[in-house]
């Protein structure tokens, strides 16, 4: 390599950045898990490596074990840092309903936001400071509904187990070829309209609401009526919704 003036300069070390007089940040497990999360939603989970995360650090990928100690830790934390996001400015209400609307209705939401790193957290229990909040947030809510402990583990558990479903489905089908996901909206809109009464009767008839079905208000919809259901259940309530 020769600079301007004829000189000769070595070249860079294989595996160096370019520009070796960029001061290199100072890594942390915060800063760590956001470049992990961006590296994930521009290149996908295959990308995911430490050597792959030191590089867009500008860093050496050793030193990310100093807080990681493996892919799977720092893949908890990731799917920790969505919960946090979740709760940002998050405050429980007086309606333990709404509460529980409110809180999984976020959760849900930041998952779209991320949805390549949602399909990797939503199966897993991060063991961290957020999800235990989460959890703690909706064992209270239900006790306020007046739920022992022992009759207030089931309802969180379809709680959340219907949000993390629900979401990750959603996640999965984002993260679909565009191609493919056009083809499958249009299918509402093009073959089920178009099925013939006399075979399918009742998809003909319910075609035109097949079609109008909107997945956030479907969601709320689908959660609406899981809360309405422990309502009915909740001691507070007496078995009333």
């Amino acid at each position: 390599m020769t600079s301007r003036a004829g000189k000769k300069t070595a070249p860079p070390a294989r595996g160096d950045t370019a520009d070796q007089s960029r001061p290199r940040p100072s890594l942390s497990p915060e800063l760590i898990v956001e470049a992990c999360l961006e590296l994930l939603e521009a290149e996908g989970a295959d990308a995911l490596t430490f050597r792959r995360i030191g590089t867009r650090l500008g860093a050496d990928h050793t030193a990310l074990y100093r807080h990681f100690r493996n892919k799977d830790d720092l893949l908890l934390a990731v799917a920790d840092r969505l919960l946090e996001e979740s709760l940002e400015g998050f405050e429980s209400g007086a309606d333990w309903r709404e509460t529980l609307r409110t809180l999984l209705i976020r959760v849900r939401m930041v998952y779209l936001s991320h949805p390549r790193a949602a399909v990797l957290s939503t199966v897993r229990i991060t063991r961290r400071p957020a999800e235990m909040r989460v959890i703690e947030t909706i064992l209270a809510a239900l006790a306020q509904a007046g739920f022992p402990p022992g009759q207030a583990v089931p309802h969180y558990r379809a709680l959340v187990d219907f949000m993390l479903s629900w979401s990750c489905m959603e996640a999965t089908y984002s993260s679909l070829d565009p191609a493919a996901r056009q083809a499958d909206e249009s299918a509402w809109t093009g073959t089920y309209t178009a099925v013939p009464a006399t075979t399918h009767p009742h998809i003909a008839a319910a075609a035109p609401y097949l079609a109008a079905v909107e997945d956030e208000a479907n969601f709320r919809f689908a959660l609406d009526l899981m809360l309405t259901a422990i309502a009915a259940h909740a001691p507070q309530e007496g078995g009333r919704t």
